[in-house]
């Protein structure tokens, strides 16, 4: 647990950045950072690693969680100050268009009815107010979860990770090694390379070569045009992969195994990284691509 939690402090340190440059200046980052901590702690005490999610994605998601919480807490403006606080910017808004400036302090608070010092309360409590998740200017709004997909993009999603998976399952046995070694059980280089009695370079090159062959054995099936070209077509390596793309296929056709669903989530990333340093035309359909 400790090691978990001291390798992945970074995380805490990140999310607290990227909240912070959209809050009020009055805002206290060692807040944040104590919520981030204990949220990490947390993380790493109820980390269950044969669920077969990443921890740092399982932290990131707790400690975004906390932080969110402190922010609410420190929201000590009732809904009665908000309401008003929202009642007086619409008047504000009125009469800035009706008289072609900002109404005064006096002019304001003839609209609303009340008294001038009424309106200075009131500016009062908006100042005071930390953080309101209800008018805070939609500002929380750019690091809570975005809405859901819609239904064509679903199902698009879906067919690529079903691919996606089968073309783990699909894999020669020995890059399926290099695979599961390198994005599931977290192993290095080094480690694989002596289990195998070859070079790490080589594991290197297998690793590339894997993904490079999962890329195109999915975009095989969902989008023909986006498949690396071979350089002799018919020839034994073309035959291979002419195979390789068949098994993909007859995997997709299938409910995968709880293995290969788990080794696609795994992957998803490298698969990522690995063709952006080979653009490829931009799919018509769902194919996979740099870009997902």
């Amino acid at each position: 647990m400790e090691e978990l939690v001291t390798s992945h402090l970074p995380i805490v340190g990140y999310q607290v950045n990227e909240m912070l440059v959209r809050l009020p200046g009055h805002v206290l980052r060692d807040d944040l950072v104590s919520a981030g901590m204990a949220a990490l702690a947390a993380a790493a005490a109820g980390y269950d690693p044969s669920t077969g999610v990443p921890f740092a994605r399982y932290a990131t998601l707790r400690i975004r969680g906390a932080l969110l919480d402190e922010l609410r807490g420190m929201d000590w403006a009732p809904r009665g100050a908000r309401s008003r606080a929202r009642a007086m910017e619409g008047v504000e808004e009125r009469l800035t268009t009706e008289l072609g400036r900002r109404p005064s302090r006096d002019e304001l608070a003839a609209a609303m009815g009340c008294a001038p010092e009424d309106v200075d309360a009131v500016r009062g409590d908006v100042q005071r107010a930390v953080v309101s998740l209800d008018a805070f200017d939609g500002a929380l709004s750019d690091v809570l979860p975005q809405r859901g997909i819609g239904p064509e993009e679903h199902v698009l999603q879906g067919e690529q990770v079903r691919y996606l998976r089968a073309a783990v399952e699909a894999l020669p046995e020995r890059l399926r090694v290099v695979v599961a070694g390198l994005y599931l059980e977290d192993r290095s280089v080094a480690d694989m390379a002596a289990e195998l009695g070859v070079t790490e370079s080589r594991i290197s090159q297998l690793r590339t070569e894997a993904l490079g062959l999962m890329r195109d054995g999915m975009n095989a099936s969902l989008e023909p045009t986006m498949v690396a070209p071979v350089e002799r077509p018919g020839g034994v390596v073309d035959r291979r992969r002419q195979a390789y793309f068949a098994a993909v296929a007859a995997h997709a056709s299938v409910a995968p195994s709880a293995s290969a669903a788990v080794a696609a989530d795994a992957v998803v990333t490298a698969v990522v990284t690995t063709t952006a340093a080979a653009p490829v035309p931009a799919p018509r359909r769902t194919g996979w691509s740099a870009t997902g």
